[in-house]
């Protein structure tokens, strides 16, 4: 269960007002603002906060934590800079230009001109995320970059053909990804600007060498994205019914395979172990938060007997439901 890291993220965020990014810049005395950070507004139907590093000339590195069910991004169209986003926790999905329906989990990571997402909805399938984003004015890079890329044979001009060029580039979660982004949330808050920098030259590095041919996240069309948010509404919203794959295909008019392999790209599991999970953390809410009998809740979350919902509370949670109730109060 992702609640430990949702109830996290609840309790790290609890003094920022709903509707609210709340955004803290880290640099020195004599340096400007990145590149992006005074120029893109984000508005959230949640909560969320931002941690900006400038780092060197035209590149920053922002920590985000987000909590709500998605937030909108606006800044200048520039297929100059590159946009650069891992996802640490929860899930984020784009829908971008062309389109294009992006989704990311823990540990992937994309890869963008800052064209394709100006003005772009961000959702968060499973109502959080932490992640990481690096933009970088590849022009600048060029003009004023550190001495060790231009060494390394890093350069704007090869980052910009690679992947400002077309589509979005996504790379599966992997230890490389893992080794790179990970000491930046062990280290202290005031090491975490110089090892910053030290890690966007390694991120750098290990994107100018990534073969061509590794294989991708699979990227959606946006109808298809919305059908599936839209089958997720119907059957978040009456879980006390059971419909079928098949009676959804015919219902919203997509092929069953297509169905099944998009709401696992969304929401990151297949259908039916998602219904599960959620359904049982819908009744941990009725436990913690109401005194209706168990028999009631196992009903509500759409089990017809209460045997059935105790072996799957337990297979979820590791506890019975009366054991939970007990426990949270």
């Amino acid at each position: 269960m992702k609640e430990t890291q949702r109830e996290q993220l609840k309790a790290r965020l609890q003094d920022i007002p709903a509707g609210q990014v709340a955004v803290q810049i880290f640099r020195l005395e004599t340096s400007e603002a990145g590149p992006f950070a005074a120029k893109t507004q984000a508005i959230t139907q949640g909560k969320g906060c931002r941690e900006v590093y400038p780092l060197f000339p035209g590149a920053e590195l922002s920590i985000n934590a987000f909590l709500g069910p998605g937030a909108a991004f606006r800044h200048q169209p520039d297929p100059a800079v590159l946009e650069i986003d891992y996802c640490r926790a929860g899930r984020v999905g784009w829908a971008m230009r062309d389109g294009l329906s992006v989704y990311l989990g823990p540990g992937d990571l994309s890869v963008h001109g800052a064209d394709w997402c100006a003005d772009s909805a961000m959702e968060f399938p499973l109502g959080y995320l932490e992640g990481i984003s690096v933009t970088v004015d590849l022009n600048c890079l060029d003009r004023e970059g550190p001495a060790l890329l231009g060494e390394a044979g890093v350069s704007g001009a090869a980052l910009r053909q690679q992947f400002g060029a077309g589509k979005p580039r996504t790379v599966p979660a992997c230890p490389a990804l893992e080794h790179l982004f990970a000491p930046l949330y062990e280290a202290p808050v005031h090491l975490r600007r110089p090892m910053a920098v030290l890690k966007v030259q390694e991120l750098l590095l290990y994107l100018s060498h990534l073969d061509p041919d590794q294989k991708q996240l699979n990227q959606y069309l946006s109808p298809q994205a919305e059908a599936i948010r839209a089958i997720h509404r119907q059957l978040t919203g009456h879980l006390d019914q059971r419909v079928t794959i098949q009676e959804l295909s015919r219902q919203y008019h997509i092929n069953p395979s297509t169905l099944k392999e998009v709401f696992k790209g969304v929401y990151g599991m297949p259908i039916a172990a998602y219904m599960k999970e959620y359904r049982v953390r819908r009744a941990m809410e009725l436990l913690r938060e109401t005194d209706a009998a168990v028999a009631e809740i196992a009903v509500r979350v759409g089990y017809e007997s209460q045997g059935k919902f105790a072996r799957a509370f337990k297979e979820i949670t590791g506890c019975l439901p009366t054991e939970y109730r007990r426990s949270s109060r």
